[in-house]
Order: structure tokens, then sequence, then C-alpha cells
């Protein structure tokens, strides 16, 4: 009967010191949740991403500002015209602006092209001044020599801080 009693006391002991042991883990890994440690966003660096047709030179989304801009260059090699560009998010609430630019038509190969949106429903995508934020991005056009009967679809993403 005494073997019996020091082998029940003995496990007790071994789960209650892996029991703290788990709790320690547990806080630790809670504080680190709470100072921001364990967000990705704020540590990844700004991005712009586009397929090979154009390369992204500069960007910014504003909060404070309700404003989307995106400098982008023309590297499909031959003139194009744009049919429609389109924002959106990842969120619940898309993205959207109710002043978009004009589409660029007669965009010569390699020339580089600022596009300006107003109007923007930072808030409401939850895209927050001094937080990182994502923009996705649409762009359908077809080149001046095909016509638009042969358009043609690339989609980016913009990442960065939201000012």
């Amino acid at each position: 009967m005494k073997i019996r009693f020091n082998n029940a006391q003995a496990a007790f002991e071994f789960l209650t010191t892996y029991g703290w042991a788990f709790l320690v883990i547990l806080i630790m890994i809670g504080a680190l949740a709470y100072f921001g440690i364990l967000s990705p966003s704020k540590i990844l660096p700004s991005r712009c991403n586009f397929g090979a047709e154009f390369g992204c030179l500069d960007y910014q989304i504003s909060a404070t500002a309700n404003t989307f801009k995106i400098r982008l260059k023309n590297g499909v090699g031959e003139p194009i015209d744009v049919s429609s560009i389109t924002l959106g998010s990842e969120s619940t609430t898309q993205y959207s602006c109710s002043t978009p630019p004009a589409n660029p038509s007669g965009w010569k190969s390699g020339e580089i092209k600022e596009l300006s949106w107003s109007g923007c429903n930072s808030a409401a995508a939850g895209l927050i001044a001094g937080e990182k934020g994502k923009v996705l991005i649409t762009l359908r056009y077809n080149s001046i020599i095909s016509g638009s009967g042969y358009s043609k679809e690339v989609k980016g993403e913009v990442f960065s801080t939201v000012i």
C-alpha cells in the first residue's frame, strides 16, 4: 500500500512541475502578443508587387486624406490603353474610392504614369493610420496594335504603412 502512495505522490509532483512550466510559457506568449512582438505585419517591409508588365516605382496609402497614389511604369514593351483599374482589399468591406483617376490611354512603352484616387473609404476597409495595410489592384489593358478585343488583366498589391 505504501508503494502506491509514493507512486501517486511522484506523479502528482511531476504533473505540477510541468503545469507550472506550461503556465509560465502561456504568460510569456501572452506578453509577447500584448506588446506586438508576435505581429508579423509590423516586421514585414513595405512592398508593391505587380506582374512583369508594370514596374511599381512609388505608392502611398493615406487614411488621413483618404487617398491612394501609385506610380507605374509601362513595361509591356508596346503602347497600351487601360480599360479599367479597380481597387480592393482583403477585409469584409472592400476598399474603394469615389474619385478614380482617368484611365491612361496611349501609354507608351517605358512611360511612367502617376495614378491618384481620392474619397477612399480607408477606415471602413480597416486601413488605420500608423499600421500596415494592403490594397489589391486589378488593371485591365490592351495593346493599341491588337485593339480592345484582346484585353489582358494584371493583379498587383501594395502593402505599406498607412499614413
